[in-house]
């Protein structure tokens, strides 16, 4: 398989239910991250896509790409590391070159842009599926849809908008010929 397509819930995409190389992780970092690793070890795939739904701190609706990632729920500044640095690692940002946004994953629902989130978008699996992508040795390719601002009404436009992105999820899968049905 070279390649894999990932998505946190069926709800987010329901017409991919079912395809073959499509996988569904699980909500947050920690199901992100063992489900893009044993994926990577049982098919060593080429490429891993993302997608899925996307709390908007600069950009408004509409499909965004990602290529730079921080963990914005890793806070050990007691011990002298940076707001998203992995202690004993040097980077904040894990950077995959290219003029994508920044994603800021965490396992929190985020309803308060004003929190001074270093980010353009928030989600909950992006970095640990893209830190899996980087030890595996395989590229990452990374698209989120806009449903909600990131605010008071955050989870009530999230629900609404679970599902608007699957649109894009399948335009952008046919122009790049990934769908194994």
């Amino acid at each position: 398989m070279n390649d894999i397509v990932l998505i946190a819930m069926v709800e987010e995409a329901p017409a991919l239910a079912g395809v073959e190389n499509v996988f569904f992780t699980g909500i947050g970092k920690v199901n992100g991250a063992i489900a893009a690793s044993r994926l990577i070890e049982k098919h060593r795939p080429k490429r891993i896509w993302n997608f899925g739904t996307a709390g908007g701190i600069t950009v408004g609706g509409g499909i965004h790409r990602c290529s730079r990632f921080l963990q914005r729920d890793m806070q050990v500044g007691a011990l002298g590391f940076a707001p998203g640095q992995t202690p004993f690692e040097d980077s904040v940002i894990l950077d995959l070159g290219g003029s994508g946004l920044l994603c800021s994953s965490g396992d929190s629902f985020v309803t308060n842009p004003a929190l001074d989130l270093p980010a353009d978008l928030v989600d909950m699996e992006a970095y640990a599926i893209a830190k899996a992508c980087l030890a595996g040795g395989v590229e990452f390719v990374c698209n989120k849809f806009i449903s909600d601002r990131a605010d008071g009404d955050s989870s009530g436009d999230w629900r609404a908008n679970i599902s608007a992105g699957q649109e894009h999820y399948l335009r952008i899968l046919s122009e790049n010929a990934v769908l194994r049905i």
